[in-house]
């Protein structure tokens, strides 16, 4: 049976069949707003929106990836940066359809996963993390290279136009874009869900807090690590190439070694232990930064480290770790209340 509500139970260590999920009625529910969203919001909030979906899937694969195998990565920008420029690099350089390029960069970055994530085995804790910073320090350096400029664009990076809507629907390019965002949005976090909740979770739950055990259990540690980390990098490959179709442009400064900080900084305030936690974790890195720079423009990254401290003193499980124990001491406020109003009618 579900929790009722998202992020209850999501402490510590959480159980293999994802219980944070949450009941289907309120995924529903979200999921109708979402899709009634464009009927409200201008262009730009549209865009807004496209891009937060576009982080959610980002925090969904280090969910896997940290959430349930323990691995800590610095590097997901990396990752971020190759399915961008693979979707870049096929619409202006081979004039493939923006759409077609998504399981391209899927693939791509999947096999890059696996290749860095193999050798990082060897690699625990603050070396693991050191090792992939280090591949979010060289990519932008790599895709500046001279021998990869005719691909890459160099410096000033590749543009390309925004898609419009297929079949000559009569609908507006970035109305399409957000629609097809959430559509792939949709179908990966149910995938993401039934990996989790099935014997590919239960295995890395097992590996990432009791190794020795699972050892003895027969399971592969390489194996399940390597693929959640293969895994991890498919759904950012994913992310980065709906981002450049949404920005419309890539180049290498645009891929920031602190992007990969900011993008771990979001899963961890979001929450690692439930399927909401990738959505409110999106929502704070797409929000609070502007947020911060509307109170002050001079110290803006003063203010959004303010931000990021309150929430880990006040949330240390995330923000639905929060929600889950603000809905579960509400239920027994609301239980001890009935409780004593049994008790005050058997005494009258």
């Amino acid at each position: 049976m579900p929790l009722p509500f998202p992020g209850a139970g999501a402490t510590g260590s959480f159980p293999a069949s994802h219980r944070g999920v949450g009941p289907r009625w309120l995924w529903a529910l979200a999921l109708l707003g979402a899709w009634a969203l464009p009927l409200f919001v201008s262009d730009y909030r549209l865009f807004q929106v496209t891009m937060t979906l576009i982080y959610a899937i980002v925090m969904l694969g280090l969910l896997v990836l940290t959430g349930y195998s323990g691995q800590i990565s610095l590097g997901h920008g990396a990752f971020y940066a190759i399915g961008a420029y693979t979707t870049a690099i096929l619409v202006t350089r081979y004039g493939v359809p923006c759409y077609a390029t998504l399981p391209v960069a899927a693939l791509a970055c999947l096999l890059a996963g696996f290749l860095f994530g193999r050798p990082a085995l060897r690699l625990e804790g603050h070396y693991l993390a050191l090792a992939t910073f280090a591949l979010a320090v060289a990519t932008p350096q790599l895709l500046k290279h001279k021998q990869l400029q005719r691909f890459t664009g160099g410096v000033g990076g590749l543009m390309f136009d925004k898609p419009d809507a297929p079949f000559g629907w009569p609908m507006a390019q970035d109305t399409w874009l957000y629609c097809f965002t959430l559509c792939v949005t949709v179908i990966l976090f149910v995938l993401a869900h039934n990996l989790l909740k099935g014997r590919i979770g239960r295995a890395l739950l097992a590996i990432r807090d009791h190794p020795t055990a699972a050892a003895a259990m027969g399971i592969d540690a390489a194996r399940y690590k390597s693929l959640a980390f293969a895994i991890s990098a498919l759904y950012t490959g994913i992310a980065g190439s709906l981002s450049a179709v949404a920005v419309q442009f890539v180049a290498p400064d645009s891929f920031y070694p602190l992007l990969s900080i900011i993008f771990l900084v979001g899963a961890v305030i979001g929450g690692m232990a439930s399927l909401w936690g990738p959505l409110f974790g999106a929502v704070f890195i797409q929000y609070v930064p502007n947020v911060a720079d509307e109170l002050s423009k001079s110290a803006s990254w003063a203010i959004y480290g303010g931000f990021m401290v309150a929430s880990v003193f006040l949330m240390k499980d995330g923000i639905t770790g929060a929600i889950g124990r603000l809905y579960r001491a509400l239920r027994r406020g609301r239980g001890l209340a009935a409780t004593q109003h049994e008790g005050n009618g058997e005494g009258r």
